[in-house]
């Protein structure tokens, strides 16, 4: 069983720093959500930020103060997908540096995993959606193609899916969290695993059996089981 400190998931956690931009011509972007990004577009992480900061392929690009791209190791075997960014985040240009980052800090620690050696985050969209309500399919399929491009660069062995809208938009499964989260899925050749948002377990802090933080608990154990074994 877990001990208190791995269970209660909470401590303050020392963040990343945003990559420096590069010169990259922003008129190159389709405008028109419905022209792809194909892949190898990009060669540099700089590249993909440069052209995201200039997006607007929907219309979150209008409001946003910062595109969020992503932080972490760019060779990471774990890469994290969330939904979109909150304030804090569009405030930053960083993924995961709220409360809800501060969680999932503590929760890759409680298995030995950190984000400067062995995880990359990213989200679906890169910017954020007005009162921070969950992004639309229309705007996730104009920012899909950012992801799948980070996806290609970083090559992970692993990737987690931060609740049902990370899931339907990566895989298409349209189930609930609760009824997928710690099961394996098998998407475009690589392993794939549903677990809870951190903000969801944020909402229910009880560390009981069967309660969510519980659950997290379980799945990331086979999630550092998993890699111990594909990376012997």
């Amino acid at each position: 069983m877990p001990n208190q400190d791995q269970l209660s998931l909470f401590d303050d956690s020392t963040l990343g720093q945003p990559e420096p931009a590069a010169a990259t011509a922003p008129d190159l972007i389709p405008t028109d959500a419905k022209i792809p990004i194909p892949p190898g577009t990009y060669q540099t992480m700089n590249q993909l930020a440069e052209h995201c900061n200039s997006c607007h392929r929907c219309d979150l690009g209008n409001s946003r103060t910062h595109a969020v791209i992503g932080r972490g190791n760019l060779q990471a075997p774990i890469l994290i997908v969330g939904e979109g960014p909150g304030q804090n985040e569009d405030e930053t240009g960083l993924p995961f540096v709220g409360k809800s980052g501060q969680l999932l800090e503590k929760i890759l620690a409680s298995v030995n995993l950190n984000t400067e050696r062995d995880v990359y985050i990213a989200n679906m969209v890169k910017c954020r959606p007005p009162s921070n309500r969950l992004p639309t399919p229309n705007e996730i399929a104009a920012c899909k193609p950012y992801l799948l491009e980070q996806i290609r660069m970083v090559d992970p062995k692993i990737i987690l899916l931060t609740g049902a809208t990370a899931v339907r938009g990566i895989t298409g499964d349209k189930r609930g969290i609760t009824k997928i989260r710690g099961t394996w899925i098998e998407w475009e050749g690589r392993l794939c695993m549903p677990i809870f948002h951190p903000a969801y377990l944020l909402r229910n802090p009880s560390r009981e059996p069967g309660a969510p933080k519980w659950l997290m608990w379980q799945d990331m154990q086979a999630v550092r089981d998993k890699l111990d074994e594909i990376s012997k």
